[in-house]
């Protein structure tokens, strides 16, 4: 019997790429989308949902006989400092439907992103370990760490295989940033491509981890399919792609584009950045199930900036399409 996928947050920078990559392997018809909304660029099966209404989720797993939740619906860090009992209520409520709805009708695997924003002031910025002491300064990266909690104790309690990955901060042109702190990687080349100068949030010398779309999908996979003995940690995985600052990602594409410019205005969430770690330490994740990361800071360079300028100049009928990037 063959799996079938529901990606919850399809919408999304992750949810989107994870879709059609879950297409390309599996096959569309493996793979259910679901958001609060459909755009009108998606082709495939798209069920719409909001995951905080526990029966609507109960409605797709039992209409389609889902084997496998990618559960990615979530408020980022810097947007939810701004309403964060709403980001607490929508994070963990939808995070704790999706384990209730899998545990009680058979799915067999979910996959739940956390992040690096899990860090706090208590754990070593370099090289940070996948055990280190975990107190997050965001009411995002507090909804993280309980989720991980959540995530070990039902496997530890119903046996349900949950997987999860502490994401970096991910760097792709399919989408647009979508209020992360660390969304500041993705603006500065869209900023380059029209021409404009970019204003940083961050200090110029803030450094963080990084991970370009690609490998951060490739890892998602890799995990998911990882046979269940080989997960070891319940809770979450470190990954590492790269780490950089600000200030060295506006150099590398000064070297490609000269007239580029950038300014430096670091606001509350350069704040959030000084209690994140500087690079991660990955180790479990490439001895349990063979993580390695592929881009360097030139090959995102040079690939951002190619599929951004090749996207604006894309004739479109109005502006308005400009609002998603087609995927």
């Amino acid at each position: 019997m063959k799996d079938v996928f529901l990606v919850i947050g399809a919408n999304g920078q992750l949810g989107s790429i994870l879709t059609l990559s879950l297409r390309e392997q599996y096959g569309t018809k493996q793979v259910i989308a679901s958001d609060i909304t459909k755009h009108k660029t998606f082709l495939g099966t798209f069920e719409t949902i909001d995951a905080t209404d526990r029966f609507q989720i109960q409605q797709v797993v039992r209409k389609y006989k889902v084997t496998q939740i990618f559960h990615l619906a979530a408020i980022l860090s810097a947007k939810g400092e701004t309403h964060p009992l709403k980001t607490w209520e929508i994070n963990m409520t939808t995070f704790l439907n999706v384990l209730e709805v899998a545990r009680t009708n058979g799915v067999k695997k979910v996959f739940y992103p956390s992040s690096i924003a899990v860090f706090g002031s208590e754990a070593a910025q370099i090289k940070t370990p996948n055990n280190a002491c975990l107190n997050p300064n965001t009411v995002y990266g507090i909804s993280k760490v309980s989720g991980e909690i959540w995530a070990q104790y039902y496997h530890e309690k119903y046996k349900l295989d949950v997987r999860s990955i502490r994401y970096p901060g991910v760097i792709g042109h399919q989408s647009l940033p979508g209020g992360g702190t660390t969304d500041y990687a993705v603006s500065i080349f869209h900023k380059a491509v029209l021409g404009e100068p970019f204003a940083c949030y961050l200090g110029a010398n803030t450094s963080l981890p990084m991970i370009y779309i690609e490998d951060a999908i490739r890892a998602t996979l890799e995990l998911m399919e990882a046979p269940q003995e080989a997960i070891k940690i319940r809770t979450a995985y470190n990954i590492a792609g790269l780490s950089f600052s600000p200030k060295e990602v506006a150099l590398a594409i000064q070297e490609r584009i000269p007239s580029f410019k950038i300014t430096y205005a670091p606001d509350f969430r350069d704040k959030i950045a000084q209690n994140w770690p500087q690079s991660i330490d990955d180790t479990a994740a490439k001895q349990d199930w063979g993580w390695l990361p592929r881009y360097n800071l030139s090959q995102i360079t040079d690939t951002m900036l190619q599929a951004l300028t090749a996207y604006y100049t894309k004739p479109l009928k109005t502006n308005k399409d400009r609002s998603i990037l087609c995927i």
